[in-house]
């Protein structure tokens, strides 16, 4: 009896790391697809906070404002939706789990309604989607026990790179088999990433002001996969 029961732990707990396996690799998708939207339309990256930082430091040293305004910003936004992602994540009387996704999907679906009739701005564009790519990235934290970045590429090939080096020198098999294991699963989350940043150039000359209803489409769906089989993210 015993055994079953612990049988049955483990076989559920293999499933909710494919479970969020899977959903990071969507989520990195997305993020992909959002980054190369910003670097498109308002020559800025909304995921890539490093590189705005490179931008900020620049802007500072040539006394470009206009840099500064709009790095500025999107850092800004960026760590703020992180922190009230982070806050509804830790928010247990909520009692929702799809909160953050369903809140991005909606801020993504609203703001592509408003630019299409109001036409926004670069700087309004840039605060709302970082702020959105922000919130984004506290959705999945984790595959099993390895940390992931759904939209931080610099993080995930780190951990590629150094869960390669400890399979290569390590002998133990059982070892040999869980870095292996996460550098596949962080393999695929690369690879997500960079086939969402491809994507997005073919199907903005089609959609147009309605580009960010893919995006926000995929996350009401990846909420009702997460309502549907009562996974906890």
């Amino acid at each position: 009896m015993e055994k079953s029961i612990r049988a049955e732990r483990i076989s559920v707990s293999t499933e909710q790391i494919k479970i969020q396996e899977r959903l990071a690799i969507v989520l990195a998708l997305i993020a992909g697809y959002i980054d190369a939207i910003g670097l498109i339309k308002w020559k800025t990256y909304v995921s890539f906070m490093s590189g705005n930082t490179t931008q900020l430091g620049t802007a500072i040293s040539t006394g470009k404002w206009a840099g500064m305004i709009t790095s500025i910003t999107v850092i800004g936004c960026f760590v703020l939706g992180i922190y009230v992602g982070t806050c509804l994540s830790l928010q247990k009387k909520l009692g929702i789990r799809t909160m953050s996704s369903i809140m991005v999907a909606a801020i993504l679906i609203l703001y592509t309604i408003a630019n299409r009739y109001f036409n926004m701005g670069n700087i309004p564009s840039i605060a709302i989607i970082g702020f959105s790519m922000g919130l984004m990235n506290t959705i999945v934290t984790s595959v099993g026990n390895q940390k992931v970045n759904t939209d931080f590429v610099t993080g995930t090939l780190n951990s590629l790179a150094r869960n390669t080096a400890m399979l290569n020198m390590t002998e133990d098999i059982t070892e040999r088999k869980k870095y292996k294991a996460i550098a596949v699963q962080l393999s695929l989350l690369w690879m997500g990433f960079l086939l969402g940043a491809a994507a997005a150039p073919f199907t903005l000359p089609f959609l147009g002001p309605w580009i960010m209803t893919i995006p926000a489409l995929l996350l009401l769906l990846c909420s009702l996969l997460i309502s549907i089989l009562n996974f906890n993210p």
